[in-house]
């Protein structure tokens, strides 16, 4: 079974999602069999890598609002974060472009190392400060999650993974996903948000029991699932 989330790295909630989605998993008796996949999701794809601002103050300037109304509401968004083990350090917040830090994901993906990257990159932002629209920041990270840094630094300088990411935020684009996070099971069922350890338990127990149920295949008689075949001691014969 694979779940597909599509994500961005400063997007609050998805840090948050992601903790109460792998709560769910760690409930979830086949959790052996499933395939977890990140997909890249940009909430603003034109923002700028440097931003001389506060995470405060970028939200109050995208959303019009005071500066104590952004304060507010990051501290509301702060407390729901630790009710899941998480610690948001809104003052130490750089705001950036994700982009780059998308293409390092896609790159640790080719290495074997995309759940390890995602977390490092969501927890470099959230609560160590660091900044993820840095090249030489994001090199070192990739070092972190056990990966190259040379070789990291190298993709990050070219066009590697560009496609990659192009690709997720086109098929996004496809799906409707209008809004992060996002998590697809099996190309049929969705999940919008960041929802409760109790709903993503039960999407997942859904899907596992649809995608272990057998459709059965006949001739065009309807009746004929009942020909060459034994019930309860009687067994019959196509005539």
């Amino acid at each position: 079974m694979k779940v597909e989330i599509w994500s961005d790295f400063i997007c609050p909630y998805c840090y948050i999602g992601k903790r109460r989605f792998e709560s769910a998993l760690s409930e979830f008796p086949y959790q052996e069999q499933m395939e977890v996949i990140y997909r890249s999701f940009e909430l603003d794809p034109h923002a700028e890598k440097d931003q001389h601002t506060d995470i405060h103050g970028a939200l109050s300037q995208k959303f019009n609002i005071s500066y104590e109304q952004a304060k507010s509401m990051n501290e509301n968004v702060g407390r729901l974060a630790r009710d899941v083990g998480l610690t948001y350090r809104f003052e130490k917040m750089i705001p950036t472009n994700t982009f780059d830090a998308h293409r390092l994901m896609h790159f640790a993906k080719a290495h074997g190392r995309m759940k390890e990257m995602v977390e490092i990159l969501f927890r470099s932002y959230f609560t160590d400060g660091k900044h993820i629209g840095d090249r030489e920041v994001l090199a070192r990270l990739a070092e972190e999650a056990g990966l190259n840094r040379e070789e990291a630094l190298r993709a990050l300088h070219s066009d590697q993974y560009v496609q990659d990411v192009r690709a997720d935020e086109a098929e996004a684009n496809r799906f409707g996903i209008q809004g992060v996070p996002f998590y697809v099971i099996n190309r049929k069922y969705a999940v919008s948000g960041a929802q409760s350890q109790e709903l993503f338990l039960q999407a997942l127990n859904r899907a596992w029991k649809d995608e272990q149920a057998l459709t059965l295949l006949n001739s065009d008689d309807v009746q004929s699932h009942e020909a060459n075949s034994c019930h309860d001691g009687v067994c019959r014969t196509d005539q």
